[in-house]
């Protein structure tokens, strides 16, 4: 079997991967780069992301509003983002031809509209630049030689590669995390981050495409191992979608994100609380419609929602509680008002499991973040090893973020190895 000897060896051909290789030879051309990807073809999780648009960052402008969104890594990244964040992923691809838009909730695309843009865009950089792309080929065993030269001996099946030094791009990826862990890393387990939630309830049902802003809240008894005080972190608002199979949207998936851990350990099995109208508590609701009942003692109350409830929210909520479809605002009871907002304010849900959120699987865990030192991504425990992107222990919400600290790790890495390679 042929040795391939090189400079730097990355395994994964997937976002941060390819920027490390493209950005080190960038940085310092006598530097001989060879990505190994497993797979027939790389950068493959960027063609299918955004909907096979590239959510490539979000156009957030500041260090510490940016890390506020990784549940996972935001104090970590908070450093990395004040040499690399938003504004120079924009300054990189638009010096490469690459013309971006920002979408009013602030996801950043290709004005393409195509991932294919973003690929083509890093391969010809690749192939301008000579580095060397291995696909095909999956590493089984690592081995860190204590010869003279400080090296790493890669192999994989027909695959032999010695290479000085090493950068870990693999995703989540629980092989690659085992062979982290043979070296001497420590690896949080990682769980299912960035889910939608399974909800089996009447007031949902054929009540599929409504969306609306609401605000959640998630809360559970004291017998399922889970504190207090994590519970009570864990709230969410902003658009809130009504699917076929339960609740979606970035209100909930923000929600999933931050209580990845806890919601594992429920089994994903929990109660929750939404508030279908969050700019309202209980108390506000009850004086709106009580000024209603005075205001408009005559109006049908089934056909005239309040501003801001979809009317197909507003009627099953209506069914739910049972009340007369005939009822007019002069006939509403004083129990009757505290009960309707307690139900439009406080109502509770039950979340029996999860889906996963279109094509996009994103895990918490990986890597422990005490053993990288985020000023270079270089492993605390050899000096010749890195590891950039999901491969750590970082995830955030969505809406390109994950992407974003892909780019500022691979970036700060391979800045540092093009200074001493």
């Amino acid at each position: 079997m042929k040795t391939t000897e090189t400079d730097v060896a990355i395994i994964g051909g997937g976002a941060a991967g390819f920027f490390a290789g493209i950005n080190l030879v960038n940085l310092n051309p006598d530097v001989k780069v060879t990505i190994l990807e497993k797979g027939k073809q790389v950068l493959s999780k960027v063609k299918i992301s955004g909907g096979g648009r590239c959510n490539v960052t979000h156009a957030e402008f500041d260090p510490k509003l940016l890390s506020a969104n990784y549940p996972r890594g935001h104090k970590e990244l908070l450093g990395p983002f004040h040499q690399f964040m938003t504004g120079d992923m924009f300054g990189w691809l638009e010096e490469r031809g690459v013309e971006l838009k920002i979408e009013e909730d602030g996801r950043v695309f290709p004005i393409s509209d195509s991932s294919q843009t973003i690929i083509d865009c890093f391969q010809v950089e690749a192939d301008k630049l000579g580095v060397q792309i291995m696909t095909k080929t999956g590493i089984d065993e690592i081995t860190h030689l204590d010869q003279e030269d400080n090296a790493w001996e890669l192999k994989g099946k027909g695959c032999h590669v010695k290479a000085h030094r090493l950068i870990i791009a693999s995703g989540s990826s629980p092989k690659m995390w085992r062979l982290v862990q043979t070296l001497g890393h420590k690896i949080i387990e990682p769980v299912p981050s960035l889910f939608t939630f399974n909800i089996k309830d009447d007031r949902l049902k054929d009540l599929a495409g409504i969306s609306l802003n609401a605000a959640v809240e998630v809360f559970t008894t004291k017998d399922r191992g889970v504190s207090k005080q994590n519970m009570k972190a864990l709230q969410s608002s902003g658009p809130l979608l009504i699917t076929h199979w339960g609740l979606s949207g970035p209100c909930i998936l923000k929600l999933s994100a931050w209580g990845a851990r806890t919601f594992y350990e429920l089994n994903h099995q929990f109660q929750m609380r939404i508030n279908w109208l969050p700019q309202h508590n209980v108390e506000s609701l009850k004086s709106l419609l009580e000024d209603l009942k005075d205001s408009q003692p005559k109006t049908f109350i089934y056909t005239n929602p309040i501003e801001g409830l979809p009317k197909r929210l507003w009627q099953s909520l209506l069914n739910h509680l049972s009340f007369e479809r005939e009822l007019k605002w002069s006939n509403m009871s004083k129990t009757q008002i505290q009960l309707f907002a307690e139900e439009l304010c406080s109502g509770d849900y039950h979340v029996n499991g999860k889906s996963t959120f279109k094509d996009e699987f994103v895990t918490a865990g990986g890597v422990d973040l005490k053993e990288i030192d985020f000023k270079t991504f270089q492993s605390k425990k050899y000096s010749n090893l890195f590891f950039v992107g999901e491969v750590m222990d970082i995830d955030a919400v969505t809406g390109g973020f994950n992407f974003q600290a892909a780019w500022t790790s691979a970036y700060l890495c391979a800045k540092h190895l093009s200074e001493t390679a």
